[in-house]
């Protein structure tokens, strides 16, 4: 029987034939230089292959789409088990997504609340219940012996009228008594003498029985309510002799005003069923936020130089507005404020019922601005809306839910007094302190004691990877990759599966230096269970925490595919000529340090930033260093940078409009400054047809270059016959793409390599222009570093492909699709084009998070430069968490001390040696533990 899996002749992408065999239930880390096929092996190989695998246990219907699929170029694989896949990529584009539905934890949580959640009335605020009047007798009984008690039926709640003849018929069928506007009186007089005002609101209660509480009473009392509920459609009133009065009801059903409510199921708490979501917002949380300061945000400007958005429909009613009010004699040439109120509400709303002298035929004719805008967005919901609008329409939270996506009805359910809304809005970390002490009782303890233990367990998997600052009704769409992975890896930990190879791309991204040893807890847990977890990874902790490591390269590209060193993490700490050794040992660092003390330029200060968890707090960036803001995961760190600092240097040098910073009182500094430039891990195209060679602007020259070659001038070639988006050079079969897509309807979309073409993207014809035995397609699966080589004596390109080798990616083929590309690896080609920009030495470089998927060598390469970029006067301020580069800072921003509702405090600032030396720093507390004292 095989001890593990067995990996026989790989030869996937730039693995060179190797042979690997990795252990059963063990934690098994692949490790080595970016591009030294790491990812080639864990995924492209031995994952692809559980996955092909897979698929032929489908129906014969199923696998007659999937045949195409090719296999991984490897001869054989032997012990391999059931394999799942978490990439960084696997967060779910759709705002109906949320990191409770992926978790389903939500859905734990919508069956708890339809079994054992109390409902209470949305308007009153009190308790509902459905009691048989068994139930209610035995609540009435309850009371002190001998005390007597009435019985009423609330016939009639705070309703005008006269009810002359339903008190004549109360009388005629022998109750003697009802209370009528709290005053008693009785009703066997005849003729009736009781006179009501049919203008006013009456309270009318019909005493059905007067009773002493002793023994033996409890089935007339039990008589007595069940008669109230029958007059009184399912209510029943129970006056004390203390005065007190208690309010019954059969139904769902308020006691106080009446208002029914369903009978609850779980589908009652979805936001994506018509029954359970929020009539406003439709069960997304949120609405487009078309308030008096989005849309005039100037009322000093009147109201034809306001910048209205710039669609169409919205343009033209503007018009029609400004001719509509010259029409009638209505001055909107005075600014904004100074419109009289009912001009204002006529603009807005199309409401011109204070306005004089307005002609029928005009009031009908003439909107709003807001009805137009808000039909034009629902028609555009799908677009990018900026593009459509000409500036940004914010969402805001829903005014009818306040985000919490659901009915009142629903959102008026409660457990422990917390409704599901609350709940799903709460910080993980704080919702697994309430689950944990929550206690059900009676009836509500025998239905959902069970789902309660579930939700219990899986919100602590969700802690234990480091998530626990996230809340449950965050959109999927606004995670990052490192969070949905974990995320993603805490519902596998819930799910208890066994035999099951798990196969982890970086899970310790975005994850602070703190939070590491939760993570590998839980993966350990996930190993000892009975899986296999193969993890690509750089984080040395992580390499040090595994069972095996293997370390690829010894380079990247070509230059990589071969397994240099393997076995245990002292194994590879020993092992000769390997780089990763080299860094494990201490024979060499990441670290970057100024060479001399950057001179002082000013400080760039942030006063009283309070965007969501940040606690009103003054941040200051000296200008001309490296900064590096840190701190643990949702600590705030993001929402400073990202939320507030770049958008409002934004829109303070570039004048945006469309970019909208978060609340804070105000920017110091602007003044030191000339430009922002924010280099994130956003892809740099989203279809195959992007590469780093259209993106850095290579492509062009070469493309003019091969159209001089003696070959092409002889057919007559122009530079669009090098081109894959021009039909002439392109291969017809696939249109330029290289892969042609099986759409599936049961499954994702597959793409396939183009038979016609065999991937190279271009016909016969223009494949057979070469220079040097290359053709285009040739050129564009070379690498960067080989590509130097070849195109050298273009001063222009080899520039360009000498900044991308220097930011470590010299092993990207020049016409790899944008969309294989990592977000870490694609932060680095935006980097690399910044550099080839003219420098003025008074520009902010913004990055968050650039060492992902970074292997030491990189990150070296990385810092040096981002060092080069400082030394020419430039501010580059980072969010990270790798420690090589906090080491490497010039100055250090530390927030927390926690994620959050307990972050968003400055913990500290100052030199890496400064942070060191703060025993509140978590941050600190890492580097001391790194050597730094």
């Amino acid at each position: 029987m095989l001890r593990g899996i067995r990996v026989q002749g790989a030869r996937q992408h730039n693995l060179r034939d190797i042979d690997v065999e990795i252990p059963h239930n063990s934690l098994t880390v692949v490790t080595g230089l970016s591009g030294s096929g790491k990812s080639s092996l864990a995924f492209d190989t031995i994952y692809a292959e559980g996955q092909r695998r897979y698929v032929q246990t489908l129906s014969p219907y199923a696998r007659q789409y999937l045949a195409q699929l090719e296999r991984p170029d490897v001869d054989a694989i032997d012990g391999l088990s059931p394999a799942l896949s978490i990439e960084q990529k696997s967060a779910v584009r759709n705002k109906r997504s949320t990191v409770g539905t992926v978790t389903e934890v939500y859905d734990y949580l919508r069956v708890l609340f339809s079994a054992a959640g109390t409902p209470y009335c949305a308007q009153c605020d009190i308790p509902i219940q459905k009691q048989t009047p068994e139930q209610i007798a035995s609540r009435v009984m309850q009371g002190n012996a001998g005390e007597l008690v009435r019985i009423l039926a609330p016939v009639v709640r705070d309703r005008r009228g006269a009810y002359r003849k339903e008190l004549e018929g109360f009388g005629k069928k022998g109750f003697l008594v009802a209370r009528i506007d709290g005053e008693l009186e009785r009703l066997d007089n005849y003729p009736l003498m009781i006179r009501l005002n049919p203008k006013q609101r009456h309270t009318i209660e019909v005493v059905v029985d007067q009773v002493n509480l002793r023994d033996g009473v409890s089935a007339r009392i039990t008589r007595s309510v069940r008669l109230a509920a029958e007059l009184a459609n399912g209510l029943v009133l129970v006056l004390r002799s203390d005065g007190n009065e208690e309010l019954y009801s059969e139904k769902l059903a308020c006691a106080r005003c009446g208002a029914s409510v369903p009978e609850f199921e779980p589908r009652s708490f979805s936001f994506n069923s018509k029954f359970g979501a929020c009539p406003r917002c439709l069960g997304l949380g949120e609405e487009w936020d078309l308030d008096l300061a989005t849309l005039v945000p100037d009322p000093d400007q009147p109201f034809t130089k306001i910048p209205w958005p710039t669609n169409a429909m919205v343009k033209s009613q503007v018009e029609l507005l400004t001719t509509a009010g010259e029409a009638v004699g209505i001055d909107l040439s005075v600014p904004w404020r100074n419109l009289p109120a009912s001009v204002g509400r006529w603009l807005l709303h199309g409401d011109s019922s204070g306005l004089k002298d307005v002609p029928k035929a005009l009031r009908y004719m003439v909107q709003g601005i807001l009805p137009v805008l808000r039909a034009e967005l629902d028609r555009h919901a799908g677009w990018k809306i900026d593009a459509v609008f000409g500036r940004d329409i914010r969402r805001a939270p829903c005014k009818q839910c306040q985000g919490g996506r659901l009915r009142p009805e629903s959102l008026a359910v409660k457990i422990a007094g917390m409704s599901i809304g609350e709940l799903a809005q709460m910080p993980i970390e704080g919702l697994r302190r309430v689950v944990r002490d929550l206690r059900l009782d009676g009836r509500k303890a025998a239905a959902g004691e069970g789902v309660l233990a579930e939700v219990r367990q899986r919100v602590a998997f969700l802690a234990r990877v480091g998530v626990g600052y996230l809340w449950l009704n965050r959109a999927s769409s606004t995670l990052s990759g490192g969070e949905a992975q974990r995320i993603r890896l805490a519902t596998q930990i819930g799910t208890r599966l066994r035999g099951v190879l798990y196969v982890l791309d970086e899970p310790s991204i975005g994850l602070h230096a703190r939070d590491h040893r939760l993570l590998l807890e839980a993966l350990a847990e996930l190993r000892d269970i009975g899986n296999t977890i193969l993890v690509v990874e750089h984080d040395q902790g992580t390499i040090e925490a595994a069972d095996f490591v293997l370390d690829l390269g010894p380079g990247a590209g070509r230059l990589g595919g071969e397994i240099v060193a393997q076995g245990s993490p002292e194994d590879i700490r020993k092992a000769e000529g390997t780089l990763t050794a080299d860094y494990l040992s201490g024979r060499k660092t990441a670290v970057v340090p100024a060479s001399k003390p950057p001179p002082a330029k000013g400080e760039l200060v942030v006063r009283g930033a309070r965007q969501h968890n940040l606690k009103d707090i003054d941040v200051a960036f000296p200008l001309g260093h490296l900064c590096v803001v840190t701190g643990v995961s949702g600590s705030g760190k993001s929402t400073l940078v990202n939320g507030i600092l770049y958008p409002a240097l934004v829109t303070s040098l570039q004048g945006s409009i469309r970019v909208d910073p978060g609340e804070h009182a105000s920017i110091e500094g602007l003044q030191r400054i000339d430009k922002v430039i924010r280099i994130n891990q956003a892809p740099i195209g989203r279809t195959p047809r992007s590469n780093p060679a259209t993106y850095t602007g290579v492509f062009t020259p070469i493309r003019e270059f091969y159209a001089k070659l003696p070959e092409s001038r002889a057919r007559g070639y122009k530079p669009g016959r090098f081109s894959f988006n021009v039909k002439a050079g392109r291969c017809d079969a696939c249109e330029g793409a290289g892969l042609q897509r099986i759409r599936m309807s049961f499954l994702p979309d597959v793409f396939v390599r183009c038979e016609a073409c065999r991937g190279k993207r271009f016909n016969r014809e223009t494949l057979q222009v070469r220079y040097r035995e290359h053709s285009i397609a040739d050129l564009l699966a070379t690498t960067v570093e080989e590509s130097i080589a070849l195109m050298g004596r273009l001063p222009y390109v080899r520039r360009r492909l000498q900044t991308l080798l220097d930011v470590g990616l010299g092993y990207l083929q020049l016409g790899q699709p944008s969309t294989t590309i990592s977000g870490g690896e694609a932060q680095r080609i935006k980097l690399a084009r910044e550099l080839n920009k003219r420098q003025t030495g008074k520009t902010v470089y913004v990055l968050d998070e650039p060492t992902t998927g970074l292997h030491f060598e990189d990150v070296r390469k990385l810092l040096a430069v981002l060092r080069k970029l400082v030394d020419h006067g430039n501010t580059v301020i980072v969010i990270e968490h790798q420690l090589d580069v906090i080491r490497s800072a010039d100055w250090i921003v530390d927030l927390g001390p926690e994620g959050g509702d307990d972050g968003g405090w400055l913990v500290c600032c100052g030199t890496p040696a400064q942070v060191a030396a703060t025993e509140a720093s978590h941050t600190g507390r890492c580097l001391r533990e790194a050597g730094l004292q």
